[in-house]
């Protein structure tokens, strides 16, 4: 088998922040390779560094030391302008809370990175329908948000966040906010999209199960990676149980 090349890579990737007199470390020498069609899935304690690691990945921070590359671009090395154009066409965000824009129909919401990228949705028509297909809105298309449930809400999101085909699929806690059930169906859509869009998922979550879905969990500690868990190719179960294994060795 052909492996997977590289997608994205840190290398030593530092972020501090200033609390008064006092210096946080809220990453410290990170190095992470994530492969291209990887579902990978990172979990830690509060203040461990998994947001801060996100929002540095997502171009939505600055390092303050340290590279990241995506594809053939370096992050830590590009201006303003060649950032946002990143964010926009290779970068898809879901985050723990929906962020759609209520007067617009679910399908609209999905379409919005491509009206924000200046493209006509209307030549998108049917790749729209394809994601809402696949992420279980096919009857749902003409709903405004108020009249999706919470986890429809949600999947409308993660529909958006692949309109624009990124490299690169950050999910920050999508699964935070809704029930069982409905954080299911996200996972799901998330693991479909890895396994027939090929897309690269990146997850934040403190939930085991959730993590399950992966191909690998990293772990984090004190802006440390403290284990990386393969999970390719096992079943459901037995990754929670390992999962839960680690975690409770780490004391979180």
């Amino acid at each position: 088998m052909t492996p997977m090349p590289t997608l994205l890579r840190t290398h030593e990737l530092c972020k501090q922040y200033r609390l008064g007199e006092v210096t946080v470390d809220a990453l410290r020498g990170v190095n992470l390779v994530v492969m291209r069609g990887q579902f990978v899935a990172i979990m830690g304690p509060s203040g461990s560094g998994k947001s801060t690691l996100m929002h540095l990945l997502g171009g939505l921070d600055f390092a303050t030391s340290g590279e990241i590359t995506l594809g053939e671009h370096t992050l830590t090395s590009l201006n303003d302008d060649a950032l946002t154009l990143l964010r926009r066409r290779q970068i898809g965000f879901v985050f723990q809370f929906f962020n759609l824009l209520p007067t617009l129909t679910a399908a609209e919401n999905v379409a919005l990175p491509l009206m924000l990228d200046g493209r006509d949705p209307d030549a998108y028509r049917a790749w729209i329908d394809d994601l809402l297909a696949l992420v279980g809105l096919a009857d749902r298309r003409d709903h405004r948000p108020h009249q999706l449930s919470g986890g429809e809400q949600q999947r409308a999101a993660v529909a958006r966040a692949l309109v624009m085909e990124p490299q690169l699929v950050l999910a920050d806690e999508p699964t935070g906010n809704l029930d069982r059930a409905s954080g299911e169906g996200i996972l799901r859509a998330l693991r479909r999209a890895c396994d027939e869009k090929q897309q690269t998922i990146v997850m934040v979550t403190h939930d085991r199960h959730a993590a399950a879905f992966a191909d690998r969990v990293i772990f984090f500690q004190d802006g440390r990676i403290m284990r990386d868990l393969d999970l390719s190719g096992q079943a459901q179960k037995r990754s929670t149980q390992e999962i839960t294994a680690v975690t409770t060795e780490l004391g979180f």
